[in-house]
């Protein structure tokens, strides 16, 4: 059973540092992409970054030069430097695997870790 797990995130002050984790387990496949959502109160989601498997990087442009993708193998990390209260949100991992019986990729979700900047 597919399950990524996220961890790292808490309370941290405005310019501080954050390093969150995500670990896939269940798949012997290596994700085509992994990245990160974050979704704040009363807000949609947001990509945040991705990676691909050829490690291939995107990044809002709220976060470059501060936040930083990175994998290996199945777990997925994002450094988060010089955070602001605007990166206060539930951050949501995310992997692209392959569908059963299938060509096409299938997304699976992490449940979220909250991250709160506030002094």
């Amino acid at each position: 059973q597919v399950q990524l797990l996220e961890s790292g995130g808490g309370l941290v002050q405005p310019g501080g540092s954050l390093r969150l984790s995500c670990v896939l387990s269940g798949s012997i496949f290596s994700p085509s992409v992994m990245g990160w959502y974050r979704q704040a109160p009363g807000q949609h989601l947001e990509l945040v970054a991705s990676i691909s498997s050829a490690g291939g990087t995107n990044y809002a442009d709220s976060v470059k030069g501060r936040f930083t993708i990175s994998r290996d193998n199945h777990t997925v990390y994002l450094q988060m430097n010089s955070v602001n209260p605007d990166d206060t949100a539930v951050y949501l991992c995310y992997a692209y695997l392959p569908k059963k019986d299938s060509a096409t990729n299938l997304r699976y979700w992490g449940p979220g870790t909250q991250v709160t900047v506030s002094s």
